[in-house]
């Protein structure tokens, strides 16, 4: 129900009942304006897009940390979100109520963030808050999200350079035996340090000399889902790899997880993480634990793998994943090219097609026709 009154200093009233029968009025010096605003309402509600203009009052702060509660998700995806609102959205946007803020709030937000973070850091915060906020106009407590249009920084997307077997050969003497295994496992396998830290002792087939990934271990030092689900898989293991995980196994008495410290506990990322440091220090070299994956995407390619063989072994989602991180990496792609573009254009270098006959063979000649011919020719000139 819709009405507009006079009011005695001459204001337009309108004023109108939501579906919760809550009253809601503004004030116009004119009646026109207040006529078009109670259209603008219906409008609104006829098209589903209604918002209580008291709903917007709720600050970020509070609206994120509701929604934030109701999140479900991968123990390391709730990790992040909750870094990102509370070490950077909270604290700049937090008291704002969720109705005032605009573009141009965002932008701001992301353009401090970049003086200090890495472009992939500052994506991922956005990312957060683009969620919350579109999450906020589902509920109607927004009309539209301010995260339209947002200049984010350029993520560099330098060339891969895997490590070599020689420095995989250096990293892996140089860690504590107890660990030696796993760098070797990284570098045969294409396993994700969250996945190899994940095996049970059960997931390698010794037989079969195959590894199957079903799950990783978090940050957090939780055991879940693997990455996405193209991430489970069986992984084909070389011998080395294998006789290299039975010595570890003969060597310290397995238990359920595949990789433990020295108190039988299982590995998690920060024991990892400790042996790892202390290894690039001893061998001066600057290798990350994820260099050994794409060590093992470069042997499979130099060693003639598909674009398909791949990327089942390292678990990617999609073959354009694979093909974006290490089309680099396949050999042999310029001289394709020229010999393609050469074989299309020979027509300009020898004044004949491709598919046309030989010198001195005509169209619709016989080779037996041209071979009689060169014959009679050669006895001539005899």
């Amino acid at each position: 129900m819709a009405s507009i009154a006079r009011r005695p200093d001459g204001q337009w009233r309108a004023r109108y009942r939501d579906a919760a029968g809550k009253e809601h009025a503004r004030h116009f010096a004119r009646k026109v304006d207040a006529q078009r605003w109670l259209d603008e309402v219906n409008a609104s509600v006829l098209t589903g897009a209604y918002v209580d203009p008291k709903a917007g009052r709720i600050t970020l702060r509070d609206y994120a940390t509701t929604w934030q509660a109701s999140h479900v998700g991968r123990d390391h995806t709730a990790s992040n979100i909750d870094v990102a609102l509370r070490r950077h959205i909270l604290p700049a946007l937090g008291e704002r109520p969720v109705a005032t803020l605009r573009r141009s709030d965002v932008q701001g937000l992301v353009k401090a963030l970049s003086a200090t973070l890495k472009p992939s850091t500052v994506k991922l915060v956005y990312g957060v808050l683009s969620r919350v906020l579109t999450a906020a106009v589902e509920d109607r407590v927004l009309p539209v999200s301010p995260c339209r249009r947002i200049i984010l920084p350029a993520i560099p997307r330098g060339e891969i350079e895997p490590a070599t077997a020689e420095q995989v050969h250096e990293l892996a003497d140089a860690m504590p035996a107890r660990y030696r295994a796993a760098v070797v496992l990284l570098a045969g396998s294409g396993l994700r340090i969250g996945e190899a830290l994940g095996l049970r002792v059960s997931d390698v087939d010794f037989l079969r000399r195959t590894v199957k990934v079903e799950r990783q271990r978090y940050r957090t030092g939780a055991v879940g889902p693997t990455k996405t689900a193209a991430s489970v898989r069986t992984v084909p293991l070389g011998r080395v790899v294998i006789d290299e995980l039975a010595a570890h196994l003969a060597a310290y008495p397995p238990g359920e997880w595949m990789f433990t410290q020295s108190d039988g506990a299982p590995l998690d990322y920060y024991g990892w993480q400790q042996a790892w440091r202390t290894v690039q220090r001893a061998t001066g070299l600057d290798v990350n634990t994820h260099g050994l994956r794409h060590f093992a995407a470069s042997a499979l390619i130099a060693g003639g793998a598909s674009v398909k063989q791949v990327q089942t072994v390292l678990g990617h989602s999609s073959a354009a994943t694979t093909l974006q991180v290490y089309s680099h990496l396949w050999p042999g792609d310029d001289d394709r090219t020229r010999s393609v573009m050469d074989a299309a254009l020979d027509v300009l270098r020898t004044g004949r097609g491709p598919g046309a006959p030989a010198d001195g063979i005509t169209a619709g000649q016989t080779a037996a026709e041209a071979m009689d011919r060169t014959h009679r020719c050669s006895a001539w000139s005899a």
